[in-house]
């Protein structure tokens, strides 16, 4: 059936959240006088961050828990004594000024300005709903998309099927005329595919570790092919597949 309705997921898929998070990081650690390695502190944090995602996404902990505990123990390996009430500024900070800093991936405007004319682009998130829409508009993007689902609109994370339920029932869609393009395989892919939507995973850090069952991209700009060859119908001449 013909796809009519592209859902993205936006950081780490179009909204480059590593290279922007360093750089609040760069800004507010300074300014809260912790000394430390910004490379040190940041081979640290990311695993620490990715696992407390997985929490989060899990029901194991709170926003609130994720927000602190992330910092808390990444200053706890590297052995810095940071007082409480200074993670929680930090915490609030980086929430605050993340958004300042707007950079995308490769080929996100060309492929949104190329894709708005052929489908509804949507965006489904599991971040922070404070401060997703400040990231799209600030980086120039907000405008590209129909509908903004995040899921704590739906009160469930990806995967959870009633978060891409409630995408298609927002959007008035099927599943069947529906793709979603995202980083995480179990939030974005496998939450996309248990719920019969197509989906294709955005391999942003070039992992050889993707099965083979699933179709990954490089770059977002080979959406055009992959869009084109995943249906056949009177539009894809259209398209000019390539």
């Amino acid at each position: 059936m013909k796809i009519q309705h592209v859902f993205f997921d936006l950081d780490h898929t179009l909204w480059d959240f590593e290279k922007n998070s360093a750089l609040t990081f760069k800004e507010i650690l300074p300014a809260a006088n912790v000394t430390v390695d910004i490379d040190l502190f940041l081979n640290i944090y990311i695993p620490i961050n990715f696992s407390y995602w997985k929490k989060y996404r899990e029901e194991q902990v709170t926003k609130i828990e994720l927000k602190y505990l992330r910092l808390k123990e990444t200053f706890d390996v590297l052995k810095l004594p940071v007082k409480d009430e200074v993670i929680h500024q930090l915490s609030d900070e980086y929430i605050a000024k993340l958004p300042n800093h707007n950079h995308l991936f490769e080929g996100t405007f060309e492929i949104l300005e190329y894709l708005q004319t052929h489908y509804k682009l949507h965006i489904i998130t599991n971040g922070f709903e404070e401060i997703q829409t400040k990231k799209m508009k600030k980086s120039g993007i907000y405008n590209f998309f129909d509908a903004i689902i995040t899921s704590e609109s739906v009160g469930v994370k990806k995967p959870n099927k009633k978060v891409f339920e409630y995408a298609l029932e927002k959007v008035n869609a099927n599943a069947s005329n529906c793709i979603m393009i995202g980083d995480n395989l179990e939030a974005d892919i496998e939450g996309a595919l248990n719920c019969g939507i197509k989906a294709i995973h955005f391999n942003s850090e070039n992992s050889n570790l993707i099965p083979k069952n699933i179709t990954s991209i490089y770059n977002l700009l080979d959406l055009k092919e992959y869009l084109c060859l995943l249906y056949t119908s009177d539009a894809a001449d259209d398209m000019q597949c390539v």
